[in-house]
């Protein structure tokens, strides 16, 4: 392989990834792939000695360092918000997100009834997430766990399960369920350390913890 077209390959992927980087939802995502994007550019640049590409190239790098070392000094806050199944501004949401949910989701019907618990997650006060769950004894069924673009981190899911257990326990509930859905929900569950059992549902314990509004 002669050296000109090894040098096109590393050009060619380190715009692969810049591309790829833009098409992310999550931010931290986007920084980081971005960031090797720029490195792969860096090394595309010292190898045709272009100078201009490696200096623009370390600029682009120096800002995804500082920003995502900026993202994770960051102590965000987060909380719930319990509304009413008949809420105004939840019909809004899941009327805005209708599309996102349906493909993280397909079984979702968009009709939250009053036996069923509707809770926002807030993370710095914007309502990020949306947990629907119908008690039935100790056990709860999840018909929507959805988080908006943008904050896919993982994070809300983990306030939610850990930090927020005390929510369900006060409710007498001391397990979650749900059906899985898509390829990508059920990633997210068993991210989430949900357990699949023979009836082909997820299952969750929660953690016997205090509540905290602070991680």
């Amino acid at each position: 392989m002669d050296s000109p077209f090894l040098y096109e390959l590393v050009g060619y992927t380190g715009s692969i990834l810049v591309a790829i980087s833009l098409m992310m939802k999550s931010l931290v995502r986007l920084r980081v792939v971005n960031l090797f994007g720029a490195l792969v550019f860096i090394i595309y640049g010292l190898l045709i000695g272009a100078i201009p590409v490696v200096f623009l190239n370390g600029l682009i790098l120096c800002v995804n360092v500082y920003n995502l070392w900026q993202m994770w000094q960051r102590k965000d806050y987060f909380t719930l918000m319990q509304v009413r199944a008949d809420s105004s501004y939840l019909k809004k949401f899941l009327e805005f997100y209708r599309t996102e949910i349906s493909e993280f989701i397909p079984t979702y019907q968009f009709k939250p009834a009053e036996d069923q618990v509707v809770v926002f997650i807030l993370r710095n006060m914007l309502p990020v997430g949306l947990v629907v769950v119908k008690p039935d004894g100790e056990e709860a069924r999840i018909f929507l766990d959805f988080v908006i673009p943008g904050y896919r981190d993982f994070r809300a899911g983990k306030f939610l399960l850990e930090e927020s257990a005390e929510f369900y326990r006060q409710m007498g509930i001391v397990q979650l369920s749900t059906a899985p859905g898509s390829k990508r929900h059920e990633t997210y569950l068993k991210r989430m350390d949900f357990k699949l059992e023979e009836d082909g549902r997820y299952y969750y314990e929660l953690p016997i913890r205090v509540i905290r509004e602070h991680i």
